[in-house]
C-alpha cells in the first residue's frame, strides 16, 4: 500500500472560523461526505477556531452530534455534545482505537478540537483499519474470525473498577435486567451482589461506503496485556472479577502474545497528527483508530461524534 497520511486543509486567505465556515457550506454535505470516504482524516489547520465557534463549525462536520453509550468513563462531559477527552496519565501512551467498537453502535465520525496544545508530544495517533489488518497474520486474523468477547464485572458499591449502579444510573436491577435484554448481552447476577455482563462484537467490519474490511475492535484495550491498570488488576483479582476483560468468542483466553502481535502491528502502521491551538481533526471512525502520544504540559483536546 502506498503511504497514507491525512488531508491537510489550510486557509485561503487570512483565515478564522469565518472562512472556514464559508468553505464548508460551499462544499455542501454530500461533497465533505466524498472527501471524507477518500481521505479518511480531514485536518483543518489556521483558522483559529476557539471554543466559542467551536458549534458553529461542528454543526456543518457532524450534522447529527450525539451522546456517550454506557461505558467506562474516559471522557469527562462537557456539553450536550461535546466532551474533553481524559488528560489521566500523560505520561503513557493511548494506543489507537476506535471509539466505541465495542458497543452495538458506534459514530461513523468523530472530531477532535485542540484547546490547549501541549507543551511536547500529544500527538493523535492515526492507524488505517485496512492498514491494522493486512499486516496482522493469517493465522491470529483466523483466530479472530468468530468476533471477541467483551466481559465486564461491576460490583454492588465496594469494589475496583465501576458499580452497576454508576454504569446503568440507577439503583433498580429490574431496569438493569430490561436494558440488558433489548442489547443482546449475556448477563448474571453474582452471589456477592455485583453482575456479570458480557457481549460478542466483531473483530472485523466492512465499510459501509467502501466495503473495505478493517480491523475494528478493542482487544489491546480491555485485555489485562494492554495499557493501563488491567494487568496490575489481574494479579489481584480472579478473572471472573476483572472490572472488565476480552476474549475469542467462544469465552477461550486470548494469549498476551497475542494481544502484543496487535499492538505491534498498530504501532507499525501509526501516523501522528501533532497539534496547535484551534486545530480541528475530523476522522472517520469506521475506516482509522485513533489514539495518542505521551505529553508533557497541559492539553485540552475536545471531543465529539456523529452517525
Amino acid at each position: 500500500m502506498e503511504p497514507w497520511t491525512p488531508l491537510d486543509i489550510d486557509p485561503e486567505g487570512v483565515g478564522g472560523p469565518e472562512e472556514l465556515i464559508e468553505r464548508l457550506d460551499a462544499m455542501g454535505p454530500e461533497t465533505l461526505s466524498r472527501l471524507l470516504t477518500e481521505e479518511k482524516a480531514v485536518v483543518f489547520r489556521g483558522f483559529d477556531i476557539t471554543s466559542g465557534t467551536l458549534d458553529d463549525v461542528l454543526d456543518r462536520i457532524l450534522p447529527n452530534r450525539s451522546g456517550l453509550a454506557p461505558r467506562p468513563a474516559t471522557h469527562k462531559r462537557n456539553t450536550d455534545d461535546v466532551w474533553t477527552v481524559s488528560r489521566e496519565q500523560p505520561h503513557i501512551a493511548v494506543r489507537p482505537y476506535n471509539e466505541m467498537s465495542c458497543t452495538h453502535a458506534w459514530p461513523s465520525r468523530i472530531a477532535l478540537f485542540c484547546h490547549t496544545a501541549p507543551a511536547s508530544g500529544g500527538a493523535t495517533m492515526v492507524v488505517d483499519g485496512a492498514r491494522w489488518l493486512a499486516s496482522l497474520a493469517l493465522d491470529l486474523r483466523e483466530r479472530f474470525s468468530s468476533g471477541v468477547r467483551y466481559v465486564r464485572y461491576l460490583h454492588d458499591g465496594s469494589g475496583l473498577g465501576a458499580s452497576w449502579q454508576d454504569a446503568f444510573a440507577t439503583t433498580c436491577r429490574e431496569e438493569v435486567e430490561v436494558f440488558l435484554d433489548g442489547t443482546g448481552t449475556e448477563w448474571y447476577w453474582t452471589p456477592d451482589g455485583g453482575i456479570h455482563v458480557s457481549w460478542v462484537r466483531p473483530s472485523v467490519v466492512t465499510h459501509a461506503v467502501t466495503g473495505t474490511d478493517v480491523w475494528f475492535n478493542q482487544v489491546h484495550r480491555w485485555h489485562p496485556a494492554g495499557c493501563g491498570p488491567g494487568e496490575a488488576l489481574s494479579r489481584v483479582l480472579s478473572v471472573d472479577r476483572l472490572p472488565w476483560n476480552v476474549t475469542f468468542a467462544d469465552g477461550s483466553p486470548i494469549s498476551r502474545e497475542e494481544v502484543n502481535q496487535i499492538c505491534e502491528s498498530g504501532a507499525v502502521a501509526a501516523v501522528d497528527v501533532p497539534w496547535d491551538r484551534g486545530d480541528l481533526l475530523l476522522l472517520d471512525n469506521v475506516a482509522l483508530a485513533h489514539g495518542r502520544r505521551p505529553f508533557t504540559g497541559t492539553r485540552r483536546v475536545r471531543v465529539a461524534m456523529s452517525d
